[in-house]
C-alpha cells in the first residue's frame, strides 16, 4: 500500500472517530437532566427570559436540525456560548489551551531530551551502575504522586530557597505594568514578538516547576520503553553482524539499532502527549494555572456542559490528530506498516 493510500484510510478512520465523538457529545447534551436555557439565564428568570433563551440556543428546533447546526457548528469552530462566562466558547478556548499546550509541549521535549538518551545509555551499558541509577530514577519518577511532587518542589524552589514564583503564569506587577498582548497565546512567543523580555523571563521562572513536574511520568515512560527496546533490537542479528563487521558502536547505536527500537517509543510518545493535555489538569490546580484543565474543572462544577462537550471534542480531535501523525512517522520509518 502506498503512503498515499495508507494515510487516506487514516484520515477515514479519524473523521469516522469524530463524527461518533459528534453523536456522542450531542447525545449526552440532550439526556442530561437539566434545562440549558434555565442554566443560561439563571434560576430566576422570568418565562419569557426562557423562551428567548431557549430561541438563541436552537432549543426549539427539530433534534435533526439541532445535530446539524450542531455540527455545522463545530466545524466553523463555533461551539456555543458558555453559562457560566456568557461568552463563546471558542474565545474561551483561545486563552486557555494556549496556557495548557504551553505546559505541554515543553514537558514532553524535556521527556524527549532527557527520557530517551537514558534509555539508550542504560541498554548500551546493561547491569552497570549508571544503568542502575537510571533504572530507580525511572520508576521513582513513574510512581511519585503528582500533587505531592509538585508541593516537594514548591517548598524547595518557593518557600526555602525563593527562587521561583508560587503559581500562576505571571508576576502580578508585570500583568499591571507591562501587559502581554493576545497574539499567539503562548507567552514565551507573544513576548518575544512584542519585544518585552522582562515579561518573557517571568513567564519563564512561572513555566519551570509544572513543566519538570508535567514531564517526571513521560521521562520514566520513555526511558524504560526505550531501555526495553534497544535491548531487544541490540540482541539480533543484523546487530550481531554489524559488530562483527567492525562498525562503530554510536553506528549500531544510532544508525541501526535505534531505528528500530524507537517505534514503540513514537506509540508511547504520541500516546502521552495526548494524555498529558488531560493530565495536567492536576497540576494547573497545585500552580494556579489558568489552562484548560482548570477550565474544564470549573464549567463541571457550574455544570456549563456545552463547555464540557466543546473540550471533549477538542481533546478527542487532539488523541486523533497525534494517533495519526506517529502512525504517519512509523509508516515512514518501517514500510512494513504500510501494508498491515
Amino acid at each position: 500500500m502506498s503512503t498515499w493510500k495508507y494515510l487516506l484510510r487514516r484520515l477515514g478512520m479519524g473523521f469516522f472517530v469524530i463524527f461518533g465523538v459528534l453523536v456522542f457529545t450531542f447525545i449526552l447534551s440532550r439526556v442530561v437532566p437539566a434545562d440549558s436555557a434555565r442554566l443560561f439565564v439563571g434560576v430566576r428568570a422570568r418565562p419569557e427570559q426562557l423562551e428567548a433563551a431557549r430561541e438563541r440556543l436552537g432549543l426549539d428546533d427539530p433534534l435533526i436540525v439541532q445535530f446539524a447546526n450542531y455540527v455545522g457548528g463545530v466545524a466553523q469552530g463555533n461551539f456555543g456560548i458558555s453559562f457560566r462566562t456568557k461568552r463563546p466558547i471558542i474565545d474561551d478556548l483561545k486563552v486557555f489551551l494556549p496556557a495548557t499546550l504551553e505546559l505541554v509541549i515543553p514537558s514532553i521535549l524535556l521527556a524527549i531530551i532527557i527520557g530517551i538518551p537514558i534509555g539508550i545509555y542504560g541498554a548500551a551499558h546493561r547491569g552497570t551502575i549508571f544503568d542502575q541509577i537510571g533504572r530507580v530514577f525511572t520508576v521513582g519518577g513513574a510512581s511519585i504522586p503528582v500533587f505531592w511532587f509538585a508541593l516537594i518542589l514548591q517548598l524547595i524552589f518557593v518557600g526555602l530557597l525563593g527562587w521561583l514564583p508560587l503559581g500562576g503564569r505571571l508576576s502580578r506587577d508585570i500583568i499591571i505594568s507591562t501587559p502581554i498582548p493576545h497574539i499567539t497565546g503562548f507567552y514565551l512567543i507573544d513576548t518575544i514578538i512584542d519585544g518585552n523580555w522582562n515579561a518573557w523571563w517571568d513567564a519563564l521562572k512561572h513555566l519551570l516547576l509544572p513543566v519538570v513536574v508535567l514531564a517526571a511520568y513521560p521521562i520514566a515512560l520513555l526511558s524504560r520503553m526505550t531501555r526495553t527496546s534497544m535491548i531487544e533490537a541490540l540482541s539480533g542479528d543484523y546487530v550481531t553482524a554489524a559488530r562483527a563487521a567492525g562498525l562503530p558502536q554510536r553506528t549500531i547505536l544510532y544508525k541501526l539499532a535505534l531505528k528500530n527500537a524507537i517505534l514503540p517509543t513514537l506509540t508511547v510518545l504520541g500516546i502521552e502527549f495526548a494524555f498529558s493535555i488531560t493530565g495536567a489538569i492536576l497540576i494547573e490546580i497545585v500552580f494556579q494555572w489558568p489552562g484548560l484543565g482548570k477550565y474544564l474543572t470549573d464549567s463541571i462544577l457550574a455544570a456549563d456542559f456545552p463547555v464540557v462537550l466543546a473540550v471533549t471534542l477538542i481533546i478527542s480531535f487532539i488523541y486523533i490528530l497525534i494517533n495519526l501523525i506517529v502512525d504517519m512517522a512509523q509508516a515512514v520509518l518501517d514500510p512494513r506498516i504500510r501494508l498491515e
